[in-house]
Order: structure tokens, then sequence, then C-alpha cells
């Protein structure tokens, strides 16, 4: 069954150390999120280990009792590694979890995780985080690989990790400028048009500065023009930001009603040509946000469909 990359909205990420997960992840404490990540992986010392395994543990028992649950965020684990992935499916309850992240995703690991994942129901999350991923050629084969994989459609979509690339190339964020104005601009195209030529949806990497949300939002409008289905999240003053954003302009959605439904090859509307045979994807994209975040009515509470 293939998934609805929309559906991640804002992805808020927490480390598996924290004692608040169970109420994030029940959909209390933060009702309007849509995914969140548990991480086991760089937001967890070496030393603090056990302790997240242990919380990991009691998180997932919890999640697993609560079948009643209708407005709960999709929640993925993201683990440190393959051991550490097969140690969590042979020994965790995961049946209030929706998926793993994978963290540094590469061809070499696809049948690893494929391995390890066979006999769940686990929702996949790759994160593509490596030098790999500078390697036009190196992501071609990977996307060619995954194109043809016969558990394709439990990617729900490809995580693209601005902070792991950036390292990679000893740079740091800059907090006057959006990522796209770096070295990872051409990253995030190139990545784009490899996965998404095939079909594979990406999300936005991590914007790490709280208290730039201007820049934030600039940047979420560059993730928007590139066709990126979401965004991580690191704090929750992030989420509405980022959820908002995804919201369809009435013309938009009236746009895509004419194109779904126009009997025409080409039109002209408001201005522009309307080919609906090269326009129909948009169109129903454009109707999948609406149902998952609504309309954006000015001077109007949103309307969701």
């Amino acid at each position: 069954m293939k998934h609805n990359p929309f559906a991640l909205g804002a992805t808020l990420y927490m480390p598996a150390t924290r004692d608040d997960i169970i109420s994030v992840a029940t959909g209390c404490k933060i009702p309007n999120l849509k995914s969140m990540v548990i991480c086991l992986e760089d937001a967890v010392a070496d030393d603090e280990i056990p302790l997240a395994l242990q919380n990991l543990k009691q998180i997932t028992d919890e999640l697993s009792s609560k079948d009643n649950l209708t407005t709960k965020p999709l929640v993925f684990i993201r683990p440190r590694n393959t051991e550490m992935a097969q140690l969590i499916v042979d020994n965790y309850n995961l049946d209030g979890i929706d998926g793993f992240v994978f963290p540094k995703f590469t061809l070499s690991t696809l049948d690893e995780w494929a391995r390890i994942t066979s006999a769940t129901n686990l929702i996949w999350m790759p994160t593509l985080e490596t030098k790999d991923v500078f390697n036009a050629t190196e992501m071609q084969k990977l996307a060619d690989a995954l194109f043809v994989h016969p558990m394709k459609d439990r990617i729900i979509a490809l995580r693209i990790g601005g902070n792991d690339l950036m390292s990679v190339l000893g740079v740091r964020r800059s907090r006057t400028a959006t990522i796209y104005h770096g070295p990872l601009g051409y990253v995030i195209k190139m990545l784009t048009c490899t996965f998404g030529a095939m079909g594979f949806a990406l999300t936005s990497p991590v914007f790490e500065l709280i208290e730039t949300p201007s820049l934030l939002q600039e940047e979420i409008d560059q993730d928007l023009v590139h066709g990126l289905v979401g965004k991580t999240a690191i704090h929750p003053t992030q989420i509405d930001y980022i959820q908002s954003a995804w919201m369809v302009e009435p013309e938009e959605y009236e746009d895509a009603l004419r194109i779904l439904n126009s009997s025409k090859a080409v039109y002209q509307h408001a201005g522009a040509m309307c080919e609906p045979a090269t326009h129909r994807q948009w169109a129903k994209n454009i109707l999948e946000r609406s149902k998952l975040f609504g309309i954006n009515h000015p001077n109007k509470e949103s309307l969701t469909i």
C-alpha cells in the first residue's frame, strides 16, 4: 500500500530520552502535529543509549495499548544503526509505531533494512545524508534500485539530512540565508529531479535557527517551489509555520478542480496556459494538500475539505 507523503506535514524530532514523548505521540500535547520521530541517533549521546532504549521500551508498550486514538500523529523511530533496528524489531512491541527512519541510508544498506523490516508493517523514511548524496550517479543508482524494489510502496518519503550533508563539507547553516543559497541548493535540486522523476517524495532539511521565523518562512517558500512535501521541525514553534505553508490558496484549489474536470486539451485561465495532461499530477497534489491542511481563506478560519 502506497502512503501519502503530504500526511507528514511538520515532522517533529524528539530525543528518545525525553519524558514527554507519550503526551506528544498521543496527540495530547501538540494536537495539530502530523508526524514525529523518536530519535536514538544524533540526538542521543553515547552514554545515554541505555536510558534511551529503556525509555523507548516504555513508550512502545504504552502506545501499543492505545488502539482507539484517532488524532495521534504518525510516529517513527530513528534507530542508531541496523543493529539497533534489529534489536528493536526483535524485542519491542511496535503495534503503536508507524515506521522507521533509516539513518545514513545508502544503496549498500538497502537490502539490510529490507530484511530487518520484512516481517513488520513499518513504513520507511530513508534519510539521504552521506557523502554519496553529492554524487548524482550514485543517487540515480539508488533511485533505480528503489523503483524496482518489492518493498518500495513502504516508502512514504525520503528525508534530506541537511546537517549531516553540511558536516561532510565542513560547513554550517548560515544565520542570514536559506539552505538554498549554499551548496545544498544544488543537492536539493538534484535529488528532487532524480527521485521525484521516479515517483518518490522528499522532505526538506531541518531549520535549526529557532528565533528567525522570517528566514524559516523564506526557506519554506523555496521548499514548496522545489516540490518538497514536508519539513523537519526541531521545536514546536516551527510547526504552524511549516504546516500553514502547505495550505492551499483558493485560486490553486479552483485551478486544480478545473484541470481535473476539463475536457479540453489546453485552455487559458487567469493569464496562464493550462494543459490538463501535464498539470494533472500537480492538481492531484493540490487536492491532497487541501484535505490535510485546508484552504487559506483570507480573514476567515481555514476550511478543511
